[in-house]
């Protein structure tokens, strides 16, 4: 059996992984360093506690993405022309 090829960092659920755990680790910092704004949230740290998810949260779709890889097709068969859908329009050349 060959190896089968995976669409590796460019599988979408590195990039959203990775876009989630970047907005965790500012959300996670700002909360244990910046303003806690406690009075406004009612005495939560919602910074930290929003932070520490989406850092959770970006681990799962990290480990999603390695356990589960999406597999690439060896051959991908061309596209059949659609009869019903119309061909592009080319336009008209000026006489200049």
């Amino acid at each position: 059996m060959a190896d089968k090829k995976t669409a590796g960092a460019f599988d979408i659920r590195n990039f959203i992984g990775m876009l989630l755990g970047l907005y965790g680790i500012i959300l996670t910092l700002m909360g244990l360093f910046g303003d806690k704004e406690l009075e406004k949230t009612g005495g939560i740290n919602a910074n930290l506690w929003t932070g520490l998810a989406l850092l959770v949260v970006s681990a799962g779709f990290m480990t999603w993405a390695r356990v589960r890889p999406t597999v690439v097709p060896d051959h991908v068969e061309p596209v059949v022309d659609d009869a019903t859908r119309p061909a592009p329009r080319k336009k008209p050349r000026s006489s200049h």
